[in-house]
């Protein structure tokens, strides 16, 4: 076969699920000829190792006419036998034979308070037509969890037969591990990621204040590079007259290392995931993880996380409190996360998703929905 892989989201938040599925390809599969569509900033940043991989820019913008024309054209000279869109963007016109991995509807649910409200609730219903557009056109549907299986077949009316779930995976970072010199000896707990509205970091905050009255020296650590969200999250904090909140920018793989070994709690307060990987991210680095019980969650994290309700600020702070006050069950959910984070792995992702080409490829070219 050849296949093209689009992988304009190679520098995104969903970019390791790319650059994952890409490494392994290469190394499991030596008889098709892969095509990988990188957006022009991204040309310099993967050279192949397979001699059956090349790449290829595609200067084609997401939600764009240009995406809908261009991206479609180029499709249609490159003569494919199937294309794979990493993401549900895609020329909906495209009329070649198409497998789409769909990460989660969360943008369908939350507002981004960065964007002009009016616009972004149009872009809202217009995305929410693609991923439509997209389930029932594809030829297979690929999810990462049970939880976005299930989510999409109810808002897109497709069949379920149609759905494969290829659960991802998290990474053992290599780098040394650097010390934060203002944190060294500190306690604190820990959360990482971007501050979009459904990942909660109000309720965090508030329930950080609850944890200050019976642990006034403990700290909160919020790392991620700053953008608006975050720059008003951090001024609302300082307005308050919240201490021991610390926002760390942008760090380096080492410092996270850092981070999530010597914090007494990973905490993932989100409202909304499609699979949710820093939770596991903690894991393997050997952090407690105290995690919403929303969506994907408790499947992601098995028994290896302590759960609450991520609207109730007042548990979220006691399920917190738990782990760092009860020495057993902290050690406890240490234990399991290294053994919840071995049932996980991109090598046996990507051979799913080569099954998933495989079946595609053979599969009729329209299926029904429900």
């Amino acid at each position: 076969m050849r296949i093209v892989l689009c992988s304009r989201e190679w520098s995104s938040s969903t970019g390791r699920y790319v650059r994952s599925l890409v490494k392994y390809l290469e190394k499991i599969d030596h008889t098709n000829e892969y095509i990988i569509l990188l957006q022009p900033k991204d040309m310099e940043k993967w050279e192949p190792t397979n001699p059956n991989f090349q790449k290829i820019a595609c200067p084609h913008k997401e939600y764009s006419f240009d995406e809908q024309l261009g991206l479609k054209r180029q499709l249609e000279l490159l003569k494919p036998d199937l294309v794979h869109f990493t993401m549900v963007q895609q020329p909906v016109l495209y009329k070649g034979a198409v497998v789409t991995t769909m990460q989660d509807l969360t943008t369908l649910r939350f507002k981004n308070p960065t964007k002009n409200a009016a616009v972004f609730a149009f872009k809202q219903v217009v995305y929410g037509w693609v991923n439509k557009v997209a389930a029932r056109k594809s030829r297979l549907i690929i999810t990462p969890t049970e939880f976005v299986k299930n989510d999409v077949v109810a808002y897109t009316g497709i069949s379920p037969d149609k759905v494969r779930v290829t659960l991802e995976s998290a990474d053992l970072i290599t780098d040394p591990a650097e010390e934060l010199t203002p944190l060294a000896g500190k306690q604190f707990i820990l959360y990482v990621g971007r501050p979009n509205p459904h990942k909660n970091l109000p309720r965090l905050i508030e329930a950080f204040t609850v944890l200050k009255q019976t642990h006034p020296d403990l700290q909160l650590v919020i790392a991620g590079k700053f953008d608006e969200v975050y720059k008003k999250i951090q001024q609302d904090v300082a307005a308050r007259g919240v201490k021991n909140v610390v926002f760390t920018d942008f760090i380096s793989d080492g410092a996270l290392k850092w981070l999530y070994q010597n914090c007494q709690a990973y905490v993932f307060p989100s409202l909304s995931e499609g699979f949710g990987l820093p939770g596991l991210e903690a894991m393997i680095h050997g952090a407690p993880v105290v995690s919403s019980d929303a969506t994907c969650l408790p499947e992601v994290n098995g028994d290896a996380a302590h759960y609450f309700n991520p609207m109730d600020v007042n548990d979220m702070a006691k399920k917190i409190a738990d782990v760092i006050d009860d020495t057993t069950l902290r050690n406890e959910l240490i234990a399991k996360g290294k053994k919840q984070v071995a049932k996980f792995s991109w090598e046996r992702m990507a051979k799913q998703t080569l099954d998933v080409y495989n079946e595609a490829i053979t599969s009729t070219p329209s299926q029904p929905s429900r």
